[in-house]
């Protein structure tokens, strides 16, 4: 097939990752995809955001900053009807974006179908982190493009309840987690070699990934590794970058834990695997309800014990006890009690990564395996899959 892909995201972070991805594995088997895109800045690195958005959204009243965003609308369906034009596609395929309605503009012009991936409620989410001046015209605009796309792919089933409740059928929701690219992971050194890569052979590493940012969590390790519960072995390994890290910083010097606590910074992708074989122990200590986290698929392409909370979307993919071990979201100690056990029981920590590395073949989480579920979708007159109790409620 002849896909149109569309989407407005500039930045270099898990956005970029999932979106190469899938592209990719589109044409890994055999369909012709166009994208119509942002063009990031040059030597923009990982985990970066753009610049120049982020100064124009601060300097600018909210209500002004959104009307700008609903009418670069109109120049984003010029660039996606020319290149309509010119590829004659066969289905449209949009990452959602607040604002966005190119897309659905199109699919209104042309009668192309039009499958449209979402990543999170951004209304919700922008109005509750970020403001909204126009937040009547945010949700406005979100159940509109909802609702007009031929199917909803939202990322987790908790997800998906929010989009039902906007007025989408159940028919045309189709659940797609996040996944992993196989050969990303299939060269990496042994654990204990990438311990000693590090200089620390012998030790129980610790480690997260990702844009750390103060709502992770990360804290609360670095504050049970100065308690003793924690073995004098235990290492904390921050592969990625973000805005908390001078803090984390600041919190390990002054908890005497600066020769245990590393970080890598920004690093090429396909180096984060040989990092990330080194953990023990892998980290994901908080998440929004209804995101489907990019780093715990790396976890368990990688057979490593995972600590997560107990929520109903992490609970889509984890089971505490056979490839976790999960903890009370609101419960205090209990991130650093599940810690604890990982440490001290081996055998727990050994039966959770073995559970962890059967988890993506198990339940299809693979970016391959989301490009037949979308190739299938894109087919003229196909219909949603039915749901069933597996990764992203979809039958294999």
């Amino acid at each position: 097939m002849k896909i149109l892909y569309h989407h407005r995201t500039a930045s270099k972070d898990g956005q970029a990752v999932h979106i190469e991805e899938l592209i990719g594995s589109l044409r890994a088997l055999g369909h012709e995809v166009r994208v119509v895109a942002p063009t990031p800045s040059d030597g923009q690195e990982m985990g970066a955001e753009v610049g120049w958005v982020q100064r124009l959204r601060a300097s600018l009243p909210k209500a002004i900053y959104e009307l700008l965003e609903l009418a670069y609308s109109a120049v984003a369906y010029a660039r996606l009807a020319r290149a309509a034009r010119e590829f004659k596609p066969d289905v449209i395929y949009e990452r959602y974006n607040l604002y966005l309605l190119a897309g659905l503009m199109l699919k209104r012009r042309t009668g192309l179908p039009l499958l449209l991936e979402v990543n999170a409620p951004l209304a919700h989410e922008r109005g509750k982190f970020g403001g909204l001046g126009l937040p009547r015209l945010a949700r406005w605009a979100e159940g509109v493009v909802w609702r007009g796309a031929d199917h909803v792919l939202p990322v987790t089933r908790v997800l998906a309840q929010d989009v039902a409740a906007r007025g989408v059928p159940q028919q045309r929701i189709v659940v797609i987690p996040n996944g992993i690219n196989e050969a990303h992971f299939s060269r990496v050194p042994t654990p204990e070699a990438a311990k000693q890569a590090l200089g620390w052979p012998g030790a129980l590493v610790l480690g997260f990934t990702g844009f750390v940012r103060e709502w992770h969590g990360v804290d609360r390790v670095l504050h049970w590794m100065a308690s003793p519960a924690a073995p004098a072995t235990a290492r904390l390994l921050i592969v990625g970058d973000g805005p908390a890290r001078a803090e984390l910083e600041v919190l390990a010097e002054r908890l005497n834990l600066r020769e245990r606590v590393r970080f890598t910074g920004v690093i090429p992708r396909e180096r984060v695997p040989e990092h990330v074989v080194a953990f023990d122990i892998a980290l994901q200590p908080a998440v929004v309800p209804y995101a489907s986290p990019l780093k715990l698929f790396e976890y368990l392409a990688l057979s490593k014990a995972i600590v997560a909370p107990r929520l109903p979307n992490i609970e889509e993919v984890l089971t505490d006890g056979e490839n976790a071990v999960l903890f009370g979201n609101d419960e205090p100690q209990a991130l650093e009690q599940a810690l604890t056990r990982l440490c001290t029981d081996r055998a727990l920590r050994e039966r959770v990564a073995a559970g962890a590395g059967a988890t993506i073949a198990r339940l299809g989480l693979t970016w391959t395996r989301n490009a037949q579920r979308v190739s299938a979708l894109a087919r003229p007159g196909a219909a949603a899959p039915v749901v069933a109790e597996g990764a992203g409620g979809l039958k294999r």
